[in-house]
């Protein structure tokens, strides 16, 4: 079991600075290789495992004609084979030491940019968007498809998938390194006791894949937990379930609000009595049932149920 120290913030809550500044980063292959029991700065740990680098730029695919947002790129392993493999890079590097590091060691290579930055604070909008002066009225420009990779800090998971997930017109594919537990919660299905917030609204937004794990000797110094690679195949299902994006995901907030309570109690607080018994008769959910238990198909139902003209909300 990780520690409380290790395990995710639940979905939206924001964490303090030291607990953002904590991930894993691959290093660089480089005689420099920090011993077994060194201490990284930040809470940092550094993948040694050369084969698994190797293995999380394999599964973003042909990048040849692709740009690729890379997220703490730490020493500039991965770096190094995207460069390689990709039309552009873009990496964002919280610490200021490696990002100057960084900058020095891919100065001469034409396509990596190197941004010292928190991701969470990243424009994509500037970055990703219509550049002034290219745009043409009347003609919508569609964005080029990003693909995204990193080691997510542990804390900030949930935090970091919603602003994709928010920009998801930028982004073809995400491919990240998340605590072995959190990639669980990602890829669980409807029924089990994974299942939650985080794996709803993960799967709203696109297809979620496990590949592989990794155990902490992969690391040095090994942290606390297993890492597995996660990729999540952009494909919003906002339009096929026929609901609206900001109301429904405020009902998926609700239903999922406590665990241990039925949907209906979940739902009662803000819901009339007779509106939430007339629609869950119309969706096909029983009152007993709980959120956990639900496809994304029948709560959408019961969505579009509650939401039909004469049975607003208290």
């Amino acid at each position: 079991m990780p520690s409380a120290e290790d395990a995710p913030r639940q979905l939206g809550e924001r964490p303090s600075l030291t607990a953002r500044r904590k991930r894993v980063n691959v290093e660089k292959a480089v005689a420099s290789r920090p011993t077994r029991n060194s201490k990284p700065k930040l809470g940092q740990h550094f993948l040694v495992d050369e084969g698994a680098a190797q293995s999380i730029v394999d599964a973003l695919g042909n990048i040849s004609q692709r740009t690729v947002l890379e997220i703490g790129p730490g020493r500039g392993a991965l770096t190094s084979l995207l460069a390689a493999r990709s039309r552009r890079v873009i990496a964002v590097e919280l610490d200021r030491v490696l990002a100057a590091q960084l900058r020095m060691n891919f100065a001469l290579v034409e396509n990596v940019e190197i941004i010292e930055g928190d991701i969470l604070a990243i424009d994509f909008q500037t970055l990703f968007g219509p550049k002034p002066g290219l745009a043409r009225p009347g003609i919508e420009q569609k964005p080029e498809p990003v693909h995204v990779v990193g080691n997510l800090p542990y804390f900030i998971t949930s935090d970091i998938l919603l602003r994709f997930f928010a920009y998801r017109r930028y982004f073809e594919s995400l491919v990240l390194m998340v605590q072995r537990e959190v990639a669980d919660r990602l890829a669980a299905a409807p029924g089990g006791s994974d299942y939650g917030l985080l794996s709803a609204t993960a799967q709203l937004y696109g297809r979620v894949d496990k590949l592989f794990t990794l155990a902490p000797e992969a690391f040095s110094p090994p942290p606390k937990v297993h890492s597995t690679v996660v990729r999540i195949t952009m494909a919003s299902r906002i339009e096929s379930l026929h609901v609206p994006e900001t109301g429904f995901i405020d009902f998926l907030k609700l239903s999922f609000g406590q665990k241990r309570k039925t949907l209906w109690n979940n739902l009662k607080s803000v819901y009339k009595p007779e509106a939430l018994r007339a629609a869950m008769q119309e969706s096909g959910v029983r009152a007993t049932a709980r959120a956990e238990t639900l496809t994304l198909e029948k709560s959408a139902a019961l969505f579009r149920a509650l939401t039909d003209t004469g049975r607003s909300a208290l």
